[in-house]
């Protein structure tokens, strides 16, 4: 898996002080898309062991009391991110007590194949469905369109 930025702090994706990783690669191609440079699934940087570590590193710093994890992009269910994604989350909900994890995706809870069903099942809030351009709306709480939906799975 690839990604393009890794933000140890941020406030702006997702609730309280999160981690946030923009992984490469999405198949939707939306028109509007916010974040084109991600599209391509080898843009970017190489995902290695040691970001993995530095995320739950973070995440378990005590000095900055972050909520939880924020992963979005491109897609973090897209084909070529499933396994490295699926990995991740496991690790967070492993070793990371009372973290939360919010996920961004372009597809919708009934379009997820078997993996990505099971990524899911380890989260806490997915926002899903395609940015649709002639739906957006800035006044939306955590997603760009009204055809847009937050799933709430789990509430620490």
């Amino acid at each position: 898996m690839n990604y393009h930025v890794y933000h140890s702090i941020d406030v702006v994706n997702g609730p309280g002080t999160r981690c946030t990783l923009f992984v490469s690669g999405c198949e939707h191609n939306c028109k509007g898309c916010y974040n084109k440079s991600t599209l391509n699934p080898n843009s970017g940087h190489l995902f290695t062991k040691e970001l993995e570590d530095k995320i739950i590193a973070d995440l378990n710093d005590t000095r900055i009391p972050r909520r939880g994890l924020s992963l979005s992009g491109g897609d973090p269910l897209h084909p070529m991110n499933c396994e490295s994604v699926l990995k991740l989350v496991k690790r967070v909900k492993s070793e990371c007590e009372n973290k939360d994890i919010w996920m961004w995706t372009g597809y919708t809870l009934s379009e997820l194949n078997p993996t990505q069903k099971e990524i899911v099942d380890l989260i806490d809030t997915l926002i899903d469905g395609r940015f649709e351009q002639d739906k957006a709306d800035p006044s939306l709480d955590w997603r760009g369109s009204s055809n847009q939906i937050i799933h709430t799975f789990n509430v620490l």
